[in-house]
């Protein structure tokens, strides 16, 4: 009898350890970026959109995005005086908290801030996500579905049936409530139903230059985004003893 595949025995002394090179190649690309770029922004993420950055990362080349752990950004940028790469560069790791990402560039402040202040890409709940209106579809034929869905309808929870091929809705279906934390299968429905309730928006937090130094660009909106203004502050009267 064959032995099967399942049985086959894999030493662990062979396989890779890329975590530890990633962080450190993640290190690297950093420092690397702060001695090529004039500027870096730190930035709020909120509902990121992977297809979307990635024209965005297009459309800024030669700047470039970091999207990774704050820990490891902040190691590469120096998290206290003593290891930063360029004075201040500490500040910028303080403001790493909860969704934040950077932005190594060479543009204008002016651009930078009128490209931020006007982005923003409206797109699908997924699940998880707290519904930003009551979506309550009325009783009778969607006409906008073909009769193949039927049957994908009514798995999603919609009380459906096909009535001389048009799907049709027995009675009233709330599909969701305004506040409410969404379901996988809530967000199938709305995405069925072409409805938005996201929006992709990124917020300029802090600005570091190699000419001007650290600046704090907006106010937080919570605790958890807030740059650690009150450590900041505490180093900067040391600094005046």
């Amino acid at each position: 009898m064959p032995k099967s595949k399942r049985d086959k025995k894999i030493s662990l002394t062979k396989t890779s350890k890329k975590g530890l090179a990633l962080k450190q190649k993640i290190i690297d690309d950093v420092r690397s970026c702060v001695e090529k770029f004039k500027d870096i922004y730190v930035f709020s993420h909120k509902n990121m959109r992977n297809l979307k950055m990635k024209d965005i990362r297009e459309e800024w080349k030669p700047s470039r995005f970091f999207f990774a752990k704050n820990r490891v950004i902040g190691v590469g940028l120096g998290r206290n005086k003593e290891e930063e790469v360029a004075d201040n560069l500490h500040k910028v790791t303080n403001c790493l908290k909860g969704q934040k990402a950077l932005l190594f560039t060479d543009c204008s402040k002016e651009e930078v801030v009128d490209w931020f202040n006007n982005f923003s890409c409206e797109d699908f709940a997924k699940s998880g996500f707290k519904a930003t209106q009551t979506v309550i579809l009325e009783e009778g034929p969607l006409k906008q579905f073909s009769h193949a869905i039927e049957p994908h309808l009514r798995k999603l929870g919609m009380p459906t049936k096909l009535d001389r091929g048009v799907v049709t809705l027995i009675k009233e279906f709330e599909v969701c409530k305004e506040g409410s934390v969404l379901t996988p299968e809530q967000a199938r429905i709305l995405k069925l139903l072409e409805i938005r309730m996201a929006t992709f928006k990124m917020t300029l937090k802090a600005h570091w230059s190699k000419d001007l130094g650290f600046e704090i660009m907006t106010s937080a909106e919570s605790d958890d985004e807030e740059c650690d203004t009150e450590k900041m502050e505490a180093e900067e009267e040391e600094d005046d003893i």
